[in-house]
């Protein structure tokens, strides 16, 4: 399994969820299937920049990587349906929490 996380820098696990999804400066991708969360890219998400439609570019740019889960702070309701369509899963979490406390809570 795949998860992208929102991030506020490039410090992998050790990063800390970002108080926005679509315009988060990072997405940290992390790959589940092992015995240990492994960070498979930190990745700049260019949707920040924009002045409009961040939300759907994010999605897209995350199910381009096959992303299977996202675990965010609030998701706007459009980019919700968009990520339902795509079949990539929503988890809410906590602003500010490390990545890897993160990871260590979520039980898919």
């Amino acid at each position: 399994m795949k998860i992208a996380i929102p991030t506020d820098g490039e410090k992998g696990l050790k990063d800390t969820v970002s108080q926005v999804f679509a315009r988060a400066p990072y997405f940290t991708i992390i790959d589940l299937d092992g015995k240990s969360p492994k960070v498979v890219e930190i990745l700049e998400n260019e949707a920040a920049k924009l002045t409009q439609g961040a939300g759907p570019i994010a999605a897209s740019i995350l199910k381009d990587k096959d992303v299977n889960m996202i675990l965010s702070c609030e998701v706007g309701p459009g980019v919700k349906t968009i990520l339902n369509l795509a079949d990539i899963g929503i988890k809410k979490v906590t602003v500010g929490e490390k990545v890897r406390k993160v990871l260590n809570e979520f039980n898919p």
